[in-house]
This record gives C-alpha cells, structure tokens and sequence, in this order.
C-alpha cells in the first residue's frame, strides 16, 4: 500500500478545486459591451462576429423612440456603454455629460467612409469644443407611405394626414419631438425645430386633430407591417425611412413612398460611448467593426436604409430633405404629447 496515496490524493482535489475557480474566474471576468441600439443597427449576425472578433460578450436593447432612448440612458437601474444617436438629439446627452469623446485614432474605419462623412466638424452636433462625441454610422430622410389600394393619388403635402377621408386609416409614429416638428411644417412655421410657446400650443392643438386620422402610434417598423396587414391603412408617417419602405414592400404590401412639398425631416444616426462605459476602448472597437465596408452595407442591402460607406441607390434631392436640428424644449413637447395621447381636448391646449 503506497503510503503517499491519499496525500497526493488530496493535493490532486485541491489542484482540480484551484483550476476550476480558475476557469470560473476567467468566464466571469469576459468583457460585456452593453449597446442601446434601434432595430437593424445590432443584428445577432453582425453581433455573433464581433463577438468572436473581440472575445467579448455583447449585450443588446432596443429603443423604440427618442423619448424611450432618454429615458432608458437616464434610468439608474441600468447602464450601457454605446448608443446611436440622431445629431440632433446627442445635443441633449453632450449637454448632460452623458457621453465622452471617441477616439478618431481607434475608429481607423473612418477614413473609407463616404466623402461627405469625412469632415466631422461640418456635421452639426458631432464635435464640441474640438472633441468628436459621436461617428455617423446610418441616415434616412421620414417621407410619407401610401398605400396604392386605397390612395389613387401620391399625397402631395404632410397634411394629407389630417384629411378626413382618411379617418381611422393612417399610422403615427409615438414620439413627441418629430410630431410637434411635423405639426409645425404643417402649420407652415419658419423653424419647426424652434416652436415658439403660441406656436406649440397650436401644435398640440394640431396633434389632437391628427389623432382623430389616426388608427395607432406605433413603434417599430415590424409592428407597422403587422398593422398594414391587418387593417385597411392608407398613410404611414415613415419615421425610419427606407428601412420601413423596405420591410413593407419585403412583406408584399403595394406600396408608394414620397417626400411630401413640405420636404421631409431626415436623421443621421451615430454611434455615441456613454460616460458610464467600462471600457471605452471595446465600444470604439465596436464602432470601428460596423464601419467594415460589409457590415455597413448590410444595413443597405438588408434593411434598405442608406449607410455612411457606400453610395445609397436612388437617394432623394438634398434641397428636399430638412436635417433634424435640437430642440427649443424636448421636456417641454413630452409633457404636452402625454397630454395629447391622454385624450385632452384642443381647448385644454
């Protein structure tokens, strides 16, 4: 009988005990990058390879407004480390401090991007005091979808929305910033982005009349098909663009898109690092991977929205397309839109 047995016995077990904390450790202490996103911008796809590109774990949310996206980056339960952005709207979490600056020498996939992308500092919004908060990653202009069975004409003008032949068969979009804009285009303001009090009271006002037109304010462009299928919609404010042209026409549905007269508000969306990020140099590297050539023009060819990489087919005159700019008082047309879609009635505005 070996005397040592059970000695090394135990010392084997200690060993086995030490490597599995070990092991365990190790997968705990896998890097996380949280990304606070809009549908199309992190599919499981793209996030799967950049996974096994940077070994890190990715975990992604989805937002379904502007308002959703304030107030998920706001919320103290959780934090993320990259968001996308509008221009407009980074003005707000700049202002706050809750975003840091990018490093433009860790995001070396900026130099393929379009020329237009090139000179940050001509983008309203993107550099403040000669830092870079954010880097342009997708774009569309918000047209106006009609739907061929039941518009035999191509609406001209936004207020084709609020025409009472159209009672019950339009979609909105539930947000409040570019409902008050689109109101105030209508009402034929000089700035839409710059409501004076009179001004965004009318309109509320304005907004209360649109909610007699329309079916449901939706919030993704999925849940928009679903709504086209199921019931007899004539318009739909297309508030992501070609992406949602393409996801109805990609579901069957006749379909026309134009830019109403007006013009048509259009974003830019960014990617943008929070300042609650634990590793700010894995969210520039997430930045940098989207702005592969392959990985941008995906979001083309998958989701038909323009990228800031390649050429988009059939792009609309710029003379027709209005920038979203920052607003007057954000605060302000949320409190006065969960006043609209309450139920209040004109003369309460």
């Amino acid at each position: 009988m070996n005397r040592f047995g059970p000695y090394f016995r135990r010392i084997f077990l200690l060993s086995l005990t030490v490597y599995a904390v070990a092991g365990a450790s190790c997968a705990s202490a896998q890097e996380v990058l949280r990304v606070l996103a809009w549908d199309g911008y992190a599919d499981a796809d793209i996030v799967a390879a950049f996974e096994k590109q940077s070994g890190a774990k990715v975990e992604v949310t989805y937002a379904t407004s502007d308002d959703d996206l304030w107030n998920k980056l706001n919320d103290g339960a959780k934090a993320y480390d990259v968001f996308a952005a509008n221009t407009a709207e980074l003005q707000r979490y700049v202002a706050q401090g809750l975003v840091v600056p990018v490093d433009l020498t860790q995001v070396k996939n900026h130099a393929q991007q379009l020329p237009r992308f090139q000179d940050l500092s001509a983008i309203t919004g993107l550099v403040n005091d000669g830092k870079t908060y954010a880097m342009p990653y997708t774009y569309s202009e918000m047209g106006l979808i009609y739907n061929r069975k039941l518009v035999n004409t191509p609406p001209q003008s936004i207020a084709a929305m609020w025409s009472p032949k159209y009672r019950g068969q339009v979609l909105a979009f539930n947000t409040s910033n570019h409902n008050f804009s689109l109101a105030g285009m209508k009402m034929g303001v000089a700035d839409p982005f710059h409501l004076t009090k009179i001004e965004m009271r009318q309109a509320a006002r304005e907004l209360v009349a649109l909610r007699r037109n329309v079916l449901t304010f939706y919030a993704t462009a999925e849940e928009a098909v679903a709504w086209l299928n199921k019931n007899e919609i004539a318009l739909i404010f297309a508030n992501y663009g070609t992406q949602q042209v393409k996801a109805l026409k990609d579901a069957g549905a006749d379909i026309g898109y134009v830019i109403p007269r007006e013009g048509a508000l259009a974003w830019l969306d960014c990617w943008a690092i929070t300042s609650h990020a634990k590793d700010t140099a894995l969210a520039e590297r997430w930045i940098n991977y989207t702005l592969e050539k392959e990985v941008s023009e995906r979001l083309t060819i998958k989701h038909g929205l323009a990228n800031t990489v390649t050429p988009f087919p059939n792009s609309q005159p710029n003379d027709r397309i209005i920038w979203l700019q920052p607003l007057e008082d954000p605060g302000q047309r949320k409190a006065l839109w969960d006043r609209v879609l309450s139920g209040e009635l004109p003369d309460a505005f």
